[in-house]
């Protein structure tokens, strides 16, 4: 690529702070998919928030114990529901849907703290005794640090988790031999701490139930020791230094050194989310310290080295640049937001970028569990929404950057995980409904709850979360072009489907629509004047369907699959009905024209065909289009983060560039905004660039930067387009390694001069590239980079011949 865009104008892809984290929501993030850290960065004391991903409540009896229905279930029970909806009693039908409900999913659980007491030259230092602070979290190499002086001493320490070693590597260095510490493992879980020869053990025991905060039990936090007893698990940390070093009760403690090398690790019963977890204590701390061990056998800079090989193979395959003042760049991160009011800052809209998915690189690795709600961070015994799997938005918007930002190894571990949700969610299917195929609700855990959990009908019967989930099965293959993947999967997106078909129901007018149906989470205005939620077809349920259904016809051609089953799917999705336009000029979030309890909700459900589906765009169904922005309009902005992020697609996917800039703005405003009439409580951003719900979730860090990708890249029209929706703010700029369906890779470079762009295919294809209105059929050899620039100014040549 040419030099267009010259790197020295960006800022460095970096968080900096210039005093210690005050709280779990300003430390900063490190992870290896397995083990999480939180690195606060203390002088005197310091803390390390611990977790690991497989450390959950309960067990798959525990699941079992809270399964049992609260009502009539299977097929006659269905129909009740029905036959109450067709008679327009929507009272009765909601009542009837509670009958499917039945307890709920597990909480995933905080580990415990690495707590370290720092002395130097004998005493503990304090902020006010210390000079040039300084705490960062570097993005490309996946190492947090902090540095200072006092009293002449300069102090050092660096943090990483390493995922080809598996283990927290911290390093503390001093310029002088008068460096202390006392080191101590803690939990809030029912703990035991020994001491190992140069290091500490702590074992741990998880509950069997958690119930979440939303709900009053007597018992939220319950242990037990019969069948549904939780798993047991372990953390394990030794030291190397060249000081003195011993492990007694009071921790492990070091004296006199220039250098201390603490290594750690984790280890649960965890045996995946069918078996009961077996492995004592005792056990765990075994094998955790057999990984610590081996780690220890190497050298500091060899785990350094093979820690940020790693991070670098996956964290440098893409990057967005946004140009970027100097005085921003070295502001504190804290202050930079606070200050990103006035627009001027665009590099900061790429850091979130680029922060995305570093966090998918050290919260999302093969063979683990998908992200959670807070990827895998949390500090909570009794986490907001439990932590879990939240399937019917958020999980689905952790994974979405997945492909188009070039990371789909970390796309793997919800792949994996929807295979194992399918084999549970076919006891669902058939005992609650009497359907075939399998079906899952709005949440999951690492158990695989698949069944709609006590609690309203407005977010709780929601069966659609299998057909949305299998989406990322199709995506992942749209991308990679992996027809071995897609062969994998045959059985469960056809479960899927199957599922669907079974679920959908002949309407009045001839046309296939379901019933009972919500529209996740919200409310429409029913005949009597109140709030009421279930009802028959709502647009989110058939726009699901029919992408579900078209995506198994695809996939049957493209592994030359004969199944009877293909043809019931081809006829049903004919008889489903398009969405509708409503008074308004909106899209219908309801098969009728129902008023909405909440005109400002948070969920976007029925633009699902607009992101992250495909079936509504400006140029295929421009009447669609058209509505999907009034909808967007008379929502509102302001919103929840994730939500936030949502819209961000969503005007991305329909080319309005100002509002999705606008949009990013607001998600990048401070979540305790106080200045401008937002204290406490409000979706924005914290210090570490966590997103606010509130209170955090991770969806809208990935949602974000899926978001800005889509304003960047787009080919879910079978064309590649450059620059869809960029924003006037943005002149300039730079992003490389994003990827295109049919696999290939691109990278754009922009000035107000002109645009430059060069594809690299996985194979040999060819594709139409647009920008704008103009187009060019370009044709790519494997491996091969072919560039594409357009001049936007008179007078500039063009490299190839733009058709407008």
């Amino acid at each position: 690529m040419s030099n267009l865009v010259s790197s020295d104008r960006f800022g460095p892809q970096r968080l900096y702070y210039d005093r210690p984290a005050a709280s779990w929501l300003e430390a900063l993030p490190l992870g290896n998919g397995r083990i999480g850290a939180m690195c606060h960065g203390g002088i005197g004391n310091d803390r390390i928030g611990l977790n690991d991903e497989t450390l959950w409540s309960g067990g798959p009896e525990t699941a079992r114990l809270l399964s049992t229905p609260l009502g009539a279930t299977g097929a006659d029970a269905v129909q009740a529901v029905r036959d109450a909806l067709r008679a327009g009693d929507v009272r009765r039908a909601h009542e009837l849907a509670g009958g499917f409900h039945s307890g709920y999913c597990q909480a995933y659980l905080p580990a415990g703290d690495l707590l370290l007491e720092i002395r130097v030259a004998g005493s503990t230092p304090t902020a006010g005794e210390v000079t040039q602070y300084r705490r960062e979290l570097d993005l490309d190499s996946a190492v947090a640090t902090t540095a200072y002086e006092i009293g002449g001493v300069a102090v050092r320490q660096e943090v990483f988790v390493s995922a080809p070693d598996g283990v927290l590597v911290q390093r503390l260095t001093a310029s002088e031999p008068v460096l202390a510490l006392t080191c101590r493992l803690t939990s809030q879980l029912p703990s035991r701490s020994q001491a190992i020869e140069d290091g500490l053990g702590l074992t741990l025991q998880a509950p069997a139930e958690v119930a979440p905060p939303h709900r009053d039990v007597p018992e939220p936090i319950r242990y037990s020791d019969g069948d549904d007893r939780g798993m047991e698990a372990a953390i394990a940390l030794r030291a190397r230094t060249d000081g003195e070093i011993r492990a007694g009760e009071s921790g492990l403690v070091v004296d006199g050194a220039t250098e201390v090398t603490l290594v750690l690790a984790t280890a649960t019963g965890y045996d995946g989310p069918f078996t009961a977890p077996t492995r004592t204590g005792a056990e765990c701390l075994a094998a955790a310290d057999r990984t610590v061990r081996a780690a220890l056998e190497r050298e500091y800079g060899d785990l350094l080295a093979d820690h940020q090989v790693d991070h670098r193979r996956l964290f440098r395959r893409a990057s967005l640049e946004l140009s970027c003042s100097a005085e921003r760049s070295e502001l504190p991160t804290d202050v930079r937001v606070v200050r990103s009011a006035d627009g001027d800052d665009p590099a900061l809209a790429a850091l979130i970028f680029n922060y995305g998915r570093y966090l998918m690189i050290a919260s999302s690795r093969p063979g683990g569990l998908p992200t959670n709600l807070q990827g895998i961070w949390n500090d909570i015994l009794r986490p907001p929404w439990s932590s879990n799997f939240t399937i019917n938005i958020n999980t689905e918007m952790n994974y979405w950057p997945a492909e188009t930002t070039n990371l789909s190894e970390c796309h793997e571990p919800l792949l994996g995980y929807i295979e194992q949700l399918a084999e549970a969610g076919r006891r669902t299917a058939r005992e609650r409904y009497g359907c075939g195929g399998w079906t899952a609700h709005h949440n999951a855990d690492a158990w695989c709850w698949t069944n709609p959990v006590e609690g309203d009908p407005r977010w709780s019967n929601w069966p659609m979360a299998g057909a949305w989930l299998v989406r990322h099965l199709w995506d992942h293959y749209e991308f990679t072009g992996d027809a071995e993947f897609l062969g994998r999967s045959w059985r469960v997106l056809r479960g899927a489907a199957e599922f669907c078909l079974d679920w959908l129901v002949e309407m009045p007018d001839g046309s296939l629509g379901t019933a009972p149906s919500t529209s996740p989470e919200n409310d429409y205005i029913a005949a009597d004047g109140q709030p009421a939620s279930v009802t028959e077809s709502s647009t989110m349920d058939i726009a699901l369907i029919s992408d579900l259904f078209r995506r198994v016809e695809q996939a049957a051609e493209v592994l030359d699959v004969v199944d009877p089953l293909v043809g019931e799917l081809s006829m049903a999705r004919k008889r489903l009905p398009d969405p509708s336009i409503g008074a308004q000029g909106q899209l219908q979030e309801w098969a009728a024209d129902l008023p909405e309890e909440d005109p400002h909700h948070r969920h976007m459900s029925h633009l699902v065909g607009v992101h992250p589906g495909d079936a509504i765009t400006p140029d295929s169904t421009p009447s669609l289009a058209a509505a999907a922005l009034r909808t967007l309009d008379l929502r509102g902005d302001e919103a929840t983060g994730w939500s936030l992020a949502w819209k961000i697609c969503l005007r991305a996917r329909l080319r309005d560039a100002a509002a999705a800039h606008r949009l990013i703005q607001a998600f990048l405003s401070p979540a305790d905004d106080s200045a401008r009439g937002r204290p406490g409580s409000g979706a924005g951003v914290y210090p570490n660039l966590f997103c606010a719900h509130p209170p955090f979730q991770i969806d809208g860090n990935f949602g974000a930067t899926a978001g800005i990708a889509e304003m960047l890249l787009q080919s879910h029209t079978g064309e590649i387009e450059l620059l869809p929706a960029l924003p006037a703010e943005w002149p300039s700029g730079r992003v490389t390694g994003l990827r295109a369906r049919n696999g290939i890779t691109v990278d754009i470079a922009w000035t107000p001069q002109g645009i430059e762009a060069v594809l690299t295919a996985d194979r040999d294809t060819e594709r139409v590239v647009r920008h704008g209105d103009d187009r060019v059929l370009v044709r790519l050899t494997a491996g091969l980079g072919q560039r594409v620039s357009s001049a936007l100014t008179a007078g500039q040549d063009e490299e190839v011949s733009w058709q407008r």
